[in-house]
C-alpha cells in the first residue's frame, strides 16, 4: 500500500510488473532504467536472472517523480519471477501493491500462459485479502514485432473483457517501444487514485 510520510511530504507507491515467464517484465524495467535521465531520478537496479535470462526473485526501481500538491512521489518498480515453481515469491511481491502491469505475451502459442498468469495474479491478490478490481493496473501487449503474433483484438477478449475496462497498450519491449506509454498510464491512474483519496479526505476533515 501506499507510503505516506508527512514530515517529508513524500508519497511512495509500488507498481508490480506480472505475467507469464519471458513476457518481458525484466525488459520493461531494463528500459526504463535506461532511459531515465538523471542519477537522481533513478535507483539501482537489481535483477537476480538466472543464465536463460529469468527473474528468480525481482527487480527492483525506485524512481522519483514529480511533486504533487506539496508531495514527492516515488515510484517502486518491480517484476514478479513468470516461473510457476515460484509463486510463493510472487506472493510475496505483491504484498502492498499499488498498481499492476500485467504483460502478456503476444505469440499465439502463449495465450494459455497469458490467460493461467493472469488468472494466477487474481487468486494470489486474494491470498493477501486483495480484488483486482481495487486496484489500478493496465495491461501491455508485448512481442508485437514477431510474427505469430495474435491481434489485439483477440487478446482484449481473453484478458480485458471485464465490465470496465483498463488501459492496455502494445509493445515491443526491447526497442523501448509502448514502455514508456505504459508505465505513464499506470502512475497517472496511482496519482489520480491519490488526489481523489486527498479530496475525500478533505471533505470528511
Amino acid at each position: 500500500m501506499s507510503i505516506l510520510n508527512q514530515a517529508k511530504k513524500e508519497l511512495q507507491l509500488k507498481i508490480v510488473y506480472y505475467g507469464p515467464a519471458v513476457c518481458g517484465k525484466t525488459t520493461n524495467l531494463i528500459k526504463v532504467h535506461e532511459n531515465v535521465q538523471t542519477a537522481q531520478e533513478k535507483g539501482k537496479l537489481v535483477s537476480l536472472a538466472t543464465s536463460s535470462d529469468r527473474t528468480l526473485f525481482f527487480d527492483f526501481l525506485p524512481i522519483e517523480a514529480m511533486s504533487v500538491m506539496g508531495y514527492k512521489t516515488k515510484f517502486q518498480l518491480y517484476t514478479v519471477p513468470g516461473q510457476v515453481i515460484y509463486n510463493t515469491t510472487r506472493q510475496l511481491v505483491l504484498k502492498g501493491v499499488d498498481g499492476i502491469v500485467f504483460v502478456a505475451d503476444s505469440q499465439y502459442e502463449k495465450m494459455q500462459e497469458n490467460v493461467e498468469s493472469f488468472q494466477n495474479m487474481e487468486d494470489n491478490l486474494k491470498s493477501l485479502n486483495l480484488k483486482l478490481a481495487d486496484i489500478p493496473y493496465v495491461l501491455q501487449y508485448n512481442k508485437r514485432d514477431l510474427p505469430n503474433i495474435a491481434p489485439k483484438e483477440y487478446m482484449e477478449f481473453l484478458l480485458n473483457n471485464k465490465e470496465v475496462q483498463v488501459p492496455s497498450f502494445e509493445s515491443c519491449a526491447h526497442q523501448c517501444e509502448g514502455v514508456f506509454e505504459t508505465l505513464n498510464m499506470i502512475t497517472r491512474m496511482l496519482l489520480g487514485k491519490f488526489l481523489s483519496g486527498l479530496s475525500e479526505h478533505s471533505r470528511k476533515a
